[in-house]
């Protein structure tokens, strides 16, 4: 039976690899990624700092740090379409049109020098060939979309007159100027108290309800994932091991590293005299173990899991798992 476009993934990344070349050699930050996210759907990728996380969502847009990192395979397929192959030009009407990247501190992602007005007008310039009073009004409009104070004024105005919640607001508005079809969220809300990252969080559950956006949504907070994410891929030493919906990983994480992730997050109705952690290192991406990289930190492994990589393993409708547990 042929596929018809409403079954195919907004997003599919297949066997991603992006290598680091360096004079200690050969990294593997992001190592055989795979992963999908639909339309109206936000998919979490979490994990510890150094995971490859960030390198895996600059990766699909290709904006991985160059020339230390190059991706040396896989397939990017955005609406059917491989990324990989297209031209930087193609790209480039891709990124801001097509799909767009939030950043995680609003004060480096915006240019101090120019007003908010002339950062949002570009965009709307280059993706929708808007000018003059046209895209001043829309600028106004998307403003006053993301929920800034009298937008008008907002226009005028440099992004250190903003506040940190504010700035983070201009970004949202600037990637939802080309009328992106995804958008990646990048650990977009690190700088925010907790106050105001709830109210950022709203907004754009608002935003993508009313667009219908499908949400790359990297994080390592798990109060986050809760709130945002319909699915999550848990990310450890440049492997997806573990994806699942939400609730299924909250109330059972099936990867000893999801496991060790979610018992890492203090309870607050629990009184304890010592917050759990999880012991060791992970590997270097120099240095991969030739079996399962979270072994030397796991308290289930065996000789098995030290000597082989597990496979992935179907344990549930939408979930799967990279761990020897689970293969009778």
């Amino acid at each position: 039976m042929a596929t018809s476009p409403t079954d195919i993934p907004l997003l599919e990344v297949r066997d991603l690899e992006t290598h680091l070349f360096t004079k200690r050699g050969v990294g593997r930050p992001v190592d055989s990624v795979s992963f999908t996210v639909n339309a109206r759907e936000t998919l979490g990728l979490v994990g510890e700092s150094g995971s490859g996380k960030s390198l895996t969502a600059l990766s699909v847009m290709r904006l991985n740090p160059k020339p230390a990192s190059r991706i040396v395979g896989g397939e990017v397929l955005f609406c059917g379409e491989d990324l990989l192959r297209k031209t930087d030009s193609a790209m480039r009407r891709y990124r801001g049109g097509k799909m767009a990247l939030i950043l995680q501190d609003p004060m480096t992602a915006l240019n101090p020098v120019y007003t908010v007005g002339n950062q949002i007008r570009e965009t709307l310039r280059v993706h929708r060939g808007l000018r003059g009073a046209r895209s001043r009004d829309v600028a106004v409009e998307l403003l006053d979309r993301v929920r800034i104070p009298d937008p008008k004024v907002g226009l005028a105005a440099y992004p250190h007159q903003f506040s940190g919640g504010m700035r983070q607001r201009v970004v949202s508005a600037i990637a939802l100027s080309g009328k992106p079809k995804l958008l990646i969220a990048d650990e977009p809300t690190t700088a925010l108290d907790v106050t105001v990252q709830a109210l950022y969080l709203q907004l754009l559950k608002a935003i993508q309800t009313e667009d219908g956006l499908g949400i790359l949504f990297v994080t390592h907070d798990f109060s986050v994932v809760a709130r945002m994410c319909d699915r999550v891929a848990v990310m450890y030493a440049g492997k997806i091991v573990e994806t699942a919906p939400t609730a299924d990983l909250f109330a059972a994480p099936k990867h000893p590293y999801t496991e060790a992730l979610l018992k890492s997050v203090p309870d607050v109705d629990r009184r304890t005299d010592r917050l759990y952690s999880i012991s060791g290192q992970p590997p270097s991406v120099f240095a991969p173990p030739s079996g399962c990289a979270f072994a030397n930190r796991c308290s289930y492994a065996d000789a098995r899991c030290h000597r082989e990589m597990p496979p992935e393993i179907q344990v549930g409708p939408q979930n799967t798992v990279k761990c020897w547990r689970y293969v009778s």
